[in-house]
């Protein structure tokens, strides 16, 4: 299931959730980082990462002994206390009690107020659940985390992180801290067994000797001996624990999103897409590499004209962004005199009517290049992405560039945000289908990506797949793609025999294909 979880060592969008399903992650990632580590003993990359994240000789540390048996016993918990006292902090304050009113109690949590950093003591989970769940202890606990400060734990206390934790000797999770919401976190094999009756959920199973930091979305696998993700079998794909070692990257996002999609009453991608065809309006899909003057000058034409409102999508670059992206300072040299720039990473905001509101009037939406899956997390299943929708059934154009083209194929090649090479990348693969039954990809012969298709036709034989050189685009009206800018495109069908070495069909600038024929059109003859 590599396409599902690829090794690279170096509010989420949540399709289809129900009542039953966890809390989706927030696509901007976690406030504060987490450092997680699943045995009794404590690795020193593991504590020296803790401790480098809590401010080294700033750090402000909380103990938290409540898991262990012997937590009342001061004796006990001093060799705990003393690893962090040893690497010299600001300060190392202990705090513990059994009593959920103490846990209420304003004096009792005045020390998470300062503190920069908690670490939760291995033991068992139920006895930190039962003194602390509900209490002001927690609301504490998840301020300082929101403010930036790192929270850690061992084995028991790494459970409760998650959504879901293993509480004493039970076998059936119970509900925890939730502050890595969607994953049940436990060192033992019984993941399995509580992923399969949960399948919306990811198990993240920790041993002893390793360890996971979490920054943002992306969780980093440290220690000698490595993790595992278990996510179940659903949606026509089976299940899947594959082991990460040290140096590994997940991005947690992705693994939350691929099991919610496994929970889908409908897999995707389906097996018989619809048919290529744009019903209303038209697109503009460029490969990247910088669009030319003949690209701009259609796009512009298709929106109405230079008195036209057109608006940039600019989501998928990175942040900080310009005060005015290339593609509106392009618009504007050809002509565009209402050029508009749409941006926000906060879900809320992208179903707030108020700031999708220029998109009533709008004649014409570009996407910007950059990362498709950007668009997918800010955009997906709100209200903005419904109108842009409805831009394209107006009669409007819809237009973009590298990712900005394919982001508006059905489906989204090149999704995984740890990186461009992953073809299929569960969880991020379906694009905003505004040219349903294609796969569209770009920087194709420029970056000599025809393999990548090839292989990714190979396992989606349904789709046709589309690769756009740069400096190239195919203008889509109903069903005919024409060809213009500088190069070519590339047409894969799988139901036709390779010619020759090309497994794909070119398509010139200034040609036409009829993309529910999968075939190109003849040029009629010249006139007498």
């Amino acid at each position: 299931m590599r396409h599902l979880l690829p090794l690279l060592i170096v509010a989420l969008a949540a399709p289809h959730l129900s009542a039953a399903d966890p809390t989706p992650l927030d696509p901007r990632g976690l406030p504060g980082p987490l450092v997680l580590t699943g045995g009794k003993n404590l690795p020193k990359d593991v504590s020296k990462a803790f401790f480098d994240l809590a401010g080294k000789d700033k750090a402000k540390i909380v103990v938290i002994p409540t898991a262990l048996a012997t937590a009342d016993d001061a004796k006990t918990v001093e060799p705990f206390v003393k690893v962090w006292e040893d690497m010299k902090p600001a300060s190392v304050v202990v705090l513990h009690t059994r009593d959920p009113k103490k846990a209420n109690d304003p004096d009792f949590v005045k020390p998470l107020a300062d503190a920069t950093a908690v670490w939760f003591v291995n033991g068992h989970t139920d006895r930190v659940l039962n003194a602390y769940r509900g209490t002001l202890f927690e609301k504490e606990l998840k301020k300082l985390h929101t403010r930036g400060g790192v929270i850690g734990s061992a084995a028991g206390g790494a459970g409760m992180i998650g959504g879901l934790a293993f509480a004493g000797g039970e076998e059936k999770p119970v509900e925890a801290f939730g502050l890595l919401p969607g994953f049940i976190i436990d060192p033992k094999e019984r993941l399995n067994a509580a992923i399969a009756e949960r399948p919306a959920y990811v198990g993240l199973r920790i041993p002893d000797g390793a360890g996971v930091v979490v920054r943002g979305r992306v969780a980093r696998v440290i220690g000698e001996e490595a993790v595992s993700v278990h996510v179940a079998k659903g949606a026509g794909k089976s299940a899947a624990n594959d082991e990460y070692k040290a140096g590994s990257l997940l991005d947690l996002c992705q693994l939350q999103r691929a099991a919610l999609n496994r929970t889908a009453k409908e897999s995707f991608p389906p097996s018989r897409p619809p048919a290529a065809e744009v019903k209303k309006g038209s697109l503009v899909i460029v490969g990247g590499g910088g669009a030319s003057a003949d690209i701009w000058k259609k796009f512009i034409e298709l929106a109405g004209g230079e008195d036209s409102t057109i608006v940039v999508v600019t989501t998928a670059m990175e942040d900080p962004l310009a005060p005015e992206s290339v593609e509106e300072k392009i618009l504007k040299k050809y002509g565009a005199k209402n050029v508009v720039a749409l941006h926000t990473r906060d879900r809320k905001v992208a179903d707030d009517p108020k700031f999708s509101d220029v998109l009533l009037k709008a004649k014409g939406v570009w996407f910007s290049g950059g990362r498709q899956w950007r668009f997918v997390d800010s955009y997906e299943d709100t209200l903005t992405q419904k109108r842009f929708r409805e831009v394209l059934d107006r009669g409007g154009v819809i237009g973009g560039s590298s990712a900005g083209a394919s982001i508006q194929s059905e489906f989204m090649p090149r999704g995984h945000p740890l990186g461009n090479t992953v073809m299929a990348a569960e969880g991020y693969e379906r694009g905003f289908g505004y040219l349903p039954g294609c796969a569209v990809d770009q920087h194709f012969f420029a970056r000599k990506r025809t393999a990548d298709m090839t292989g990714l036709m190979k396992q989606y034989p349904q789709y046709l797949g589309i690769g756009l050189d740069e400096g190239t685009a195919i203008v889509v009206t109903g069903t005919t793609a024409e060809v213009i800018g500088r190069t070519k495109v590339a047409f894969y069908d799988t139901k036709k025999k390779p010619d020759g070495e090309k497994d794909y069909e070119e398509v010139l600038t200034g040609e036409k294909y009829d993309l529910k024929e999968r075939r190109k059109i003849k040029a009629p003859p010249p006139s007498r």
